[in-house]
């Protein structure tokens, strides 16, 4: 009897920790996002592969904030990063609970790296690894759909 009472009594005390920490960042309630440009993607040659909406990020504050809380990315749409000027770049998923491909681009507009199906909740560093002044997010797997490689093209109004 005193054994079953003290299984009982540890199977209560470790049900009651602490939730870990993921469950807790799924459940953040979610932002919306406001997408009032766009970007392109362009070929070798210049002629427009692919488009999608985004959400700018143009200061400390919305760049800090990003794609965090964010559960749902429609499919042509994304988060423009937007620095000023070119420097080695690094992003990571912390509190982003969606899987993401991250481009960067150089000044020139020129897509120098990409990290394709970054992890959720990742605090794993993605590096641009050149220069970069922009930063690209889609959902995991665009860049894949439409053959964005290195060495292609961005292009968007200012």
């Amino acid at each position: 009897m005193i054994r079953i009472f003290l299984i009982l009594f540890v199977l209560i005390i470790t049900s009651c920790g602490s939730p870990d920490r993921e469950t807790t960042e799924l459940q953040r309630p979610s932002r919306e996002l406001n997408f009032t440009s766009e970007v392109s993607f362009l070929s070798h040659g210049g002629e427009i592969i692919s488009t999608v909406q985004v959400a700018i990020a143009d200061d400390d504050h919305t760049r800090s904030e990003g794609l965090m809380d964010v559960h749902n990315l429609p499919e042509n749409s994304g988060m423009l990063f937007i620095f000023d000027g070119d420097e080695p770049r690094s992003f990571w998923m912390a509190n982003t609970p969606i899987p993401l491909d991250i481009i960067f681009a150089n000044s020139d507009l020129e897509i120098v790296r990409i990290h394709r199906n970054t992890a959720p909740f990742s605090h794993q560093s993605f590096r641009s690894e050149e220069p970069a002044r922009y930063v690209v997010e889609v959902n995991a797997g665009y860049t894949l759909r439409h053959d964005i490689t290195e060495g292609m093209m961005i292009g968007f109004e200012d």
